[in-house]
């Protein structure tokens, strides 16, 4: 069935994951998939980085890492493989993407919502991971 699943969560909506993880579980318990989870963190425009810190770009990341090993402990079963990919100042649906490619995926599991909510993974990005991906994509309504 599957192989390699490819799980995009936003570590700050709740919404990004609790509809899909249990079918990203399940589909990984029942193909023997590995599963990776990825985050994007945001990055820091010039503009801004002159303002902040010289490591505050290394901070976010290791923030947004440290997070996202701690979501995967709490949440993902231990019988799952799972790997934890974070990413910095990409656009969320290229990182998407990419990660795909790069992981092999052979499915992309994105969780939605209805159109009249905002969520940092859905919407426009969900969309275009949909349309450019070159595995299969399956979008949970919330």
């Amino acid at each position: 069935m599957y192989k390699t699943i490819l799980f995009p969560v936003d570590l700050g909506e709740e919404s990004s994951w609790s509809t899909a993880l249990p079918q990203v579980v399940e589909l990984c318990a029942l193909s023997g998939a590995e599963l990776h989870v990825l985050t994007v963190a945001p990055g820091i425009n010039t503009a801004v980085a002159a303002y902040l810190p010289a490591d505050s770009a290394d901070k976010i990341r290791e923030d947004a890492d440290a997070a996202l090993h701690a979501f995967i402990k709490t949440q993902v079963p231990s019988d799952i493989k799972v790997h934890a990919i974070s990413r910095q100042g990409e656009t969320v649906y290229q990182a998407i993407r990419d990660v795909a490619e790069d992981v092999g995926a052979d499915l992309i599991v994105m969780a939605s919502h209805r159109p009249a909510l905002s969520d940092y993974l859905l919407g426009p990005n969900a969309a275009r991971v949909v349309r450019h991906a070159s595995c299969s994509v399956l979008v949970v309504r919330g």
